[in-house]
């Protein structure tokens, strides 16, 4: 239970705020961490200098030196589905290669953070090819779900997490990114929670990464559960 998911309701709900959050809150107990993206998409440009937003995220808060060959198996320039910014690049994506990247990881860190790319049914080869979900599946590890705060959350939450229960995936908790303090908001959070009362953490809608690295969670449930789940096995 050592190394675990980061999978969001959809793309853009803070994925990869979440994954470094934890990151670097777990090195902070002195474990040695890495994240892995093991697919990403859209390539970013800035002065002719190409980057990835997700990776370059990780290296630049990491309180650990990265290995750059670690954190990422395949990108692609296309902000698109895997599968189809693959596609464009006359690439396909080998299920087997993550799956032996993610092994190698897993016996040479302590903890491996594993970052979905898009929601859990984003396909990573076409057609009929798997998906995100068919990779968790066969990973056997547990998930933290990220999830918006605002109108929609609800239905969003409870559709991700039926199609994570309908396959026995573990579900360690799940994070309400980007919460400004709405009753709405409020609501949704406790509705979500009376379906499923997991372990949880809501994150603030904060206005730049420096503010949010600032923030703490160690001690929300998840973190709890997560730190449990390390200090069974030390």
């Amino acid at each position: 239970m050592q190394h675990f998911w980061v999978v969001g309701t959809d793309t853009d709900v803070g994925k990869t705020i979440v994954t470094t959050m934890l990151m670097c809150h777990l090195q902070r107990k002195g474990l040695n961490v890495t994240p892995y993206k093991p697919v990403q998409t859209g390539e970013v440009n800035d002065n002719g200098h190409g980057y990835y937003h997700d990776t370059a995220m990780y290296e630049a808060y990491s309180l650990q030196k990265l290995k750059q060959e670690h954190i990422n198996s395949y990108s692609f320039r296309e902000a698109a589905s895997p599968h189809f910014a693959a596609q464009l690049e006359g690439q396909q994506i080998h299920v087997d290669e993550l799956f032996q990247h993610l092994q190698g990881l897993q016996k040479s860190y302590d903890i491996v953070i594993c970052e979905g790319a898009g929601g859990l049914f984003v396909p990573l080869t076409a057609p009929n090819g798997p998906t995100l979900l068919d990779v968790i599946v066969r990973s056997k590890l547990p998930v933290v779900l990220v999830t918006r705060t605002s109108l929609g959350t609800i239905n969003h939450t409870l559709l991700t997490m039926e199609a994570l229960h309908s396959r026995q995936i573990n579900v360690a908790g799940i994070v309400f990114n980007g919460d400004t303090g709405s009753k709405m908001e409020q609501d949704n959070i406790q509705t979500i929670l009376q379906y499923h009362p997991v372990p949880y953490a809501i994150i603030p809608k904060l206005n730049n990464m420096s503010q949010l690295m600032e923030y703490s969670i160690t001690h929300t449930t998840l973190f709890e559960r997560l730190f449990a789940y390390e200090s069974s096995i030390n």
